[in-house]
């Protein structure tokens, strides 16, 4: 794998793409949603998602979106559906018209602003929804949901006691099924620890997070300054996550994935350890 094609991450059935190193390049897909978290600096793996979820309009998140854009067009692919913070929309449209002057070519996209609570549709049976991020710009992280049905809770013992019962109360039209939203994946961007206030993002199946600086050659404050999170408080948080599986991002290229390893290794608790994940990295 590389930059160009993307790391995998498989969790069960819940499967992700992408590429994630600090101040350098942070963009991940949820194939089975057809979304894509960020663009990076633009990569030939992103041009297969219609739907694109930007956290913030830093370059090393953004900057990306003009190649995307312009591949996506002149390739004929469906025009992208491009959800932002309302203060990144004007100023990230000022620059897509300065490179359709450049290009002398139209592109086909729409940038739309996420609001807070709003569902944003995904493909049938997905949607997305924000949740408040605090970083050094206006920011917001994202949770995909999926919709099912499932039995409703008096008809799920007699679907194993008895199914032709259950297949007569089928036939005669009665409602057996209720629709329930699954919590998959929620994905930080850049931020500080104050994120974990929102109940979405600490109870996804799957908590894609930022923890950008891992030991004490930068400390709490520094890290909180430029808007992201420590290690020392990232451990402290680290219990009221309910998450089943946490996959760390946004690691600062000065640490390599043994560094990481070691330090998780030496610094959480045993029990711990399983939910903790980082994301692949080419060092």
């Amino acid at each position: 794998m590389s930059l160009a094609t993307g790391f995998p991450l498989l969790h069960d059935d819940l499967r992700l793409v992408g590429y994630s190193i600090a101040g350098m390049s942070t963009s991940i897909a949820f194939p089975e949603a057809d979304v894509l978290f960020d663009v990076a600096q633009g990569l030939p793996f992103q041009t297969a998602y219609n739907t694109i979820l930007l956290t913030h309009a830093h370059m090393d998140h953004a900057s990306g979106l003009p190649y995307l854009i312009s591949q996506k067009s002149m390739q004929k692919r469906p025009k992208p559906m491009i959800y932002m913070p309302e203060a990144a929309v004007e100023p990230l449209s000022k620059i897509m018209k300065l490179w359709e002057e450049i290009d002398e070519f139209k592109y086909a996209y729409e940038f739309k602003v996420a609001k807070p609570g709003e569902q944003i549709p995904l493909k049938p049976g997905y949607f997305a929804k924000t949740f408040p991020t605090y970083h050094r710009i206006a920011s917001q992280g994202y949770t995909v949901f999926r919709k099912r049905k499932k039995l409703k809770d008096e008809f799920a013992k007699l679907a194993k006691s008895d199914p032709q019962e259950l297949a007569r109360l089928r036939r005669e039209g009665v409602t057996l099924e209720t629709e329930v939203e699954e919590n998959l994946v929620s994905f930080t961007g850049d931020t500080k620890i104050e994120f974990l206030q929102s109940d979405q993002a600490r109870q996804s199946r799957l908590l894609v997070m930022e923890v950008t600086y891992w030991d004490g050659k930068k400390s709490v404050e520094n890290a909180r300054e430029w808007g992201h999170i420590h290690l020392e408080e990232f451990l402290h948080a680290l219990p009221q996550i309910e998450a089943e599986r946490i996959v760390l991002i946004h690691v600062s290229a000065r640490y390599s994935t043994k560094d990481l390893r070691e330090i998780i290794d030496a610094r959480v608790p045993e029990h711990l350890k399983p939910k903790l994940v980082i994301f692949p990295r080419p060092t």
